[in-house]
């Protein structure tokens, strides 16, 4: 699939127009993982934002040295990583591709630099950010309510 078509169909980008996809589109490159592969580690230092075109990541939680619990899933044309925009620039989770996964990789810092260069652009990236971390903690809050009303 174009890059192009990936971004209008993203959580993160669709709410840009042709001119600003373009912008975007030329920060991007495209990366593929094999079942098994770690994409980012928790704790360790995150520079890219992702978007997957197609494929399935796990999002786990190391909550122990030797434990860890797969808390979310991202798949075609959503996002993670989005520690790489945000300081101090730490991964809050283990991300795994589980299948085949074919992802455009943005460099989340430049995607930050957009604030001085483009602000119109930045300002919805940001947006997005926020809802997609807004949807995550729901949704964590959520699992940790079936948690704890099962005890």
């Amino acid at each position: 699939m174009e890059k192009l078509e990936v971004l209008k169909r993203s959580e993160m980008f669709r709410e840009l127009n042709d001119e600003q996809l373009k912008v975007v589109e030329n920060m991007c490159s495209n990366q593929e993982y094999e079942p098994g592969t770690v994409i980012c580690r928790q704790g360790e230092c995150e520079e890219s934002v992702y978007v997957v075109e197609d494929g399935l990541v796990g999002i786990v939680l190391e909550v122990g040295p030797l434990a860890q619990r797969q808390v979310q899933t991202a798949t075609n044309f959503e996002t993670f990583g989005w520690s790489g925009m945000i300081e101090p620039y730490v991964s809050t989770a283990t991300v795994k591709a589980l299948e085949k996964t074919r992802a455009l990789a943005f460099n989340g810092r430049e995607l930050c630099n957009l604030c001085d260069t483009n602000p119109n652009i930045a300002c919805v990236i940001c947006r997005s950010v926020a809802r997609l971390v807004a949807g995550r903690l729901r949704a964590a809050y959520i699992q940790l309510l079936g948690v704890t009303c099962q005890e």
